[in-house]
């Protein structure tokens, strides 16, 4: 078996090792966008959102590809292994590109180190929900109140263990002082159905999630964690608006490479893909299921994995999150 580092230490070389016909003519086959994920989810959304947009701009056929498994450890470590010439690519989610480096010390592949980065792609906030008929509060100053008032008598739910929801509680926890018990699902919508149902009082689900049940009234929202309030829920506060100074978290969705792809097609990468995200009917679709398109330069997503890698790391180590 060839150690991981030799494969680091030989991607510059690969780069070099392809023809310069190769780079000038990207793409010159079929491009597969690998999605870790099942069909349905905000990967799958944003992946078959880029290929269908980024196939009429190329000429060739760009396909999403959904190739689930291991919190996304299955389709990551294919396209990290892929040959680097810009036809194999991956669309993953803060998970994939961010928590999973923090939570899971035995990875089997390096988010930074092993990937090219080539744009964040949209973000969405958190919403604090609770239900209603268990939880007698309207603010964030209210809840905080009631969950200290109740010690070892709540329970908040999520969609699993080092998802975006269970971290954002856990950082909220570490700011408040407060101590309600996790109780993971397999998804964010079984987390939302066992809270609407009161078997637990209170959880932070992805917009997305929880917009149809807050604005259907079955669900309270407290805060949204946006720095500004969000337009779906334009009569939500902002956690920093309830009393949480910086108190901003977003779930995201980020499109990359392997590291060892040649400069000028990552660049053409960022611009199609970019181009794809931005077109009116691809960002009013996204928005219109709570996603923010954010489609920027590569180093500056580059700039914001790291800072969110450090970020989670910190609450990963502070909350003793063990991954299961």
């Amino acid at each position: 078996m060839i150690h991981r580092r030799s494969l680091l230490a030989a991607a510059p070389a690969a780069a070099l090792a392809l023809p310069v016909q190769a780079q000038d003519t990207w793409p010159n086959r079929p491009v597969t966008i690998l999605v870790p994920f099942v069909a349905g989810g905000p990967s799958d959304i944003v992946g078959r959102i880029i290929a269908q947009r980024m196939a009429t701009a190329v000429g060739q056929p760009v396909v999403a590809e959904n190739r689930p498994g291991a919190n996304g450890e299955v389709a990551a470590r294919a396209v990290a292994r892929a040959t680097p010439d810009g036809h194999t690519l991956l669309v993953g989610s803060i998970g994939v590109f961010a928590i999973n480096a923090a939570l899971r010390p035995n990875l089997g592949y390096d988010p930074v180190r092993e990937f090219a980065p080539i744009t964040l792609a949209v973000t969405t906030p958190n919403v604090l929900v609770v239900n209603a008929q268990r939880v007698p509060v309207n603010t964030m100053a209210e809840l905080v109140a009631w969950l200290k008032a109740n010690v070892g008598r709540t329970s908040y739910s999520t969609s699993g263990v080092g998802s975006s929801d269970h971290l954002t509680m856990e950082l909220f926890k570490q700011i408040t002082g407060t101590d309600p018990t996790h109780v993971p699902y397999g998804g964010g919508a079984a987390a939302a159905t066992d809270l609407i149902a009161g078997n637990v009082q209170l959880s932070f689900q992805n917009l997305g999630t929880v917009a149809g049940h807050i604005q259907g009234g079955r669900l309270k929202a407290i805060a949204v964690t946006s720095r500004q309030r969000h337009p779906i829920l334009p009569n939500v506060p902002t956690a920093i608006e309830g009393g949480i100074p910086d108190f901003e978290v977003t779930s995201w969705q980020a499109l990359m490479a392997p590291a060892a792809v040649p400069t000028p097609i990552l660049a053409r990468l960022n611009t199609e893909a970019t181009a794809a995200l931005k077109h009116p009917e691809s960002r009013q679709r996204l928005e219109q299921i709570g996603f923010t398109v954010v489609a920027g330069s590569a180093a500056d997503y580059s700039t914001f994995q790291r800072a969110e890698i450090e970020r989670w790391r910190r609450v990963v180590q502070a909350a003793n999150i063990r991954a299961e």
